[in-house]
């Protein structure tokens, strides 16, 4: 089973890649679906197909689907909202106000995510591919298995016994609705199905994540940061494909400074991320649109190269021992010791990179052990563990 996560800045051409790619593994014999995690929805644009949230055959062995949030939505978060909306009548608010008000923004994307673990566990195909949200929305989306399971262990068992104990008291007191175990079942139920999502794109051997941007300076440095990103949170970033390439046949006087740039660009591309494969994709000079348009696309894309492999090896996050000692290492690229902030607290580990925060249950192993020293360097976070005694 392969998952592959297709993401970078808006308008660089990722859904384009994403479906293209998603083609070219289907004609080369293995069963894949592309999936939208983007709520602006323009793989169907793209394919010049209309889709829906069940799956569709769109050439052999090639299905698709574009995912309807509110039905989603009904589906992992009706008991919520259901008692949400009881809490705004409560306090005045009613009709469309008390609707839109009971959804979180941010909840059509999180439940776009679960779907990943469905397609993954039904058994119906070999690749699964996502085209994500941009950037800024696909590092808050896949940190949030993360960030919830620390929620979900720690504090939401206690909220629920409290809910329990409190409940008979308030509804005497008041008539505020209170949550019965049914919200909290629900609660539960999301968390589960994010927490197998979670196990499903933290394993490099299933999924890989690949950078699409356009040989442009603002596009590189989001591209860099997003690595670092990535890396944090454990998913495996393993390729960089580069987009919108002026071909060689542009040799109008009026391209030449335009391809120059290109060149210095794509210089640096290949500095910055020397350790991932570079797949350019050239300039077509308009829209790409259609199933030929795309296989045509994924030909110049990928050429003889499997894109369902894994193209990078080795893990984002490992523990290696050393004599007596454990060494726990972070790939964190380009990552500036200036913006790190490492402190622990018994058995967690907290790790901040700039605006962005996870927490690392350490195994039993290491959470008995001090940490002797946290050195950042090559873009890689060692932290050394010693015996305590």
């Amino acid at each position: 089973m392969r998952v592959l996560l297709f993401t970078g800045k808006g308008g660089v051409g990722k859904t384009t890649t994403a479906a293209a790619t998603a083609l070219r593994i289907a004609e080369q014999g293995q069963r894949v679906i592309v999936t939208s995690a983007d709520p602006a929805h323009s793989l169907s644009d793209s394919m010049g197909i209309e889709l829906g949230t069940e799956p569709i055959q769109i050439a052999p062995r090639c299905w698709a689907q574009q995912l309807d949030a509110r039905e989603r939505l009904e589906e992992n978060w009706g008991e919520i909202r259901v008692w949400m909306m009881e809490v705004l009548d409560w306090a005045g608010v009613e009709g469309i106000e008390a609707e839109e008000l009971s959804v979180i923004p941010g909840l059509d994307e999180l439940f776009a995510l679960t779907e990943v673990e469905s397609l993954c566990e039904s058994g119906l195909f070999d690749v699964v591919v996502v085209d994500c949200a941009p950037t800024a929305e696909t590092i808050r989306l896949l940190s949030l298995p993360d960030i919830l399971s620390w929620y979900m262990e720690r504090l939401y068992p206690a909220s629920r016994r409290v809910n329990r104990l409190v409940s008979p008291l308030l509804s005497r007191l008041t008539s505020l609705p209170v949550a019965d175990d049914a919200v909290f079942t629900a609660g539960q139920r999301l968390y589960d199905s994010l927490d197998s999502v979670r196990r499903i794109l933290a394993d490099p051997k299933i999924t890989s994540a690949r950078l699409v941007m356009n040989p442009e300076a603002m596009v590189i440095a989001e591209a860099r940061r997003t690595y670092t990103y990535l890396s944090l949170f454990g998913y495996q970033v393993d390729a960089v494909i580069v987009n919108r390439m002026l071909p060689e046949l542009a040799l109008d006087p009026w391209f030449e400074k335009w391809r120059e740039e290109q060149q210095i660009h794509l210089q640096t591309i290949e500095q910055s991320f020397g350790a991932l494969p570079v797949f350019r994709a050239e300039h077509v000079g308009g829209e790409v649109v259609g199933l030929e348009a795309l296989a045509s696309f994924a030909d110049g894309l990928w050429g003889q190269a499997d894109p369902s492999a894994r193209l990078v090896a080795g893990r984002p996050l490992r523990v290696d021992r050393q004599g007596d000692d454990f060494v726990l290492s972070l790939e964190l690229p380009f990552a500036d010791s200036s913006d790190l902030d490492l402190t622990r607290a018994g058995g967690e580990l907290f790790i901040s990179i700039g605006p962005h925060r996870r927490n690392l249950t350490l195994p039993d192993s290491l959470s008995r052990r001090e940490i002797s020293s946290a050195a950042l360097q090559d873009g890689c976070l060692a932290i050394k563990f010693v015996d305590a005694t």
